[in-house]
């Protein structure tokens, strides 16, 4: 992939995709109000950003079956990734905005 033209490129090195980078400002910028989500991780990325958009005053959609994570580790026990991925979309569609399959997205 390369970037088309003019297009912006952000650069991210935090899981909060806000976090040093220029992204609120582009956004801003261009009269952005609504942010989709979707990649990888959903415990990570996924949460941490969706968050943060959502602080910034972003309404925000995370399309969950375009969004995947993987096994984590606490205390001796282990959470299978598919536990692990319906305990954070809970969390994100409980207050921090719509999580939808890519199926319902594209039919609205």
């Amino acid at each position: 992939m390369a970037p088309a033209g003019d297009e912006a490129v952000i650069t991210k090195n935090f899981p909060n995709s806000f976090r040093d980078t220029g992204l609120k400002a582009l956004l801003d910028e261009n009269g952005v109000q609504d942010v989709i989500l979707i990649g990888a991780m959903s415990h990570m990325c996924i949460d941490a950003t969706t968050r943060a958009a959502n602080d910034h005053g972003f309404a925000t959609t995370t399309i969950h079956d375009a969004c995947a994570t993987r096994d984590i580790e606490f205390g001796g026990q282990t959470a299978p990734a598919a536990h692990v991925h319906t305990a954070i979309m809970g969390a994100l569609a409980f207050l921090y905005g719509d999580v939808v399959s890519t199926q319902d997205f594209l039919r609205s």
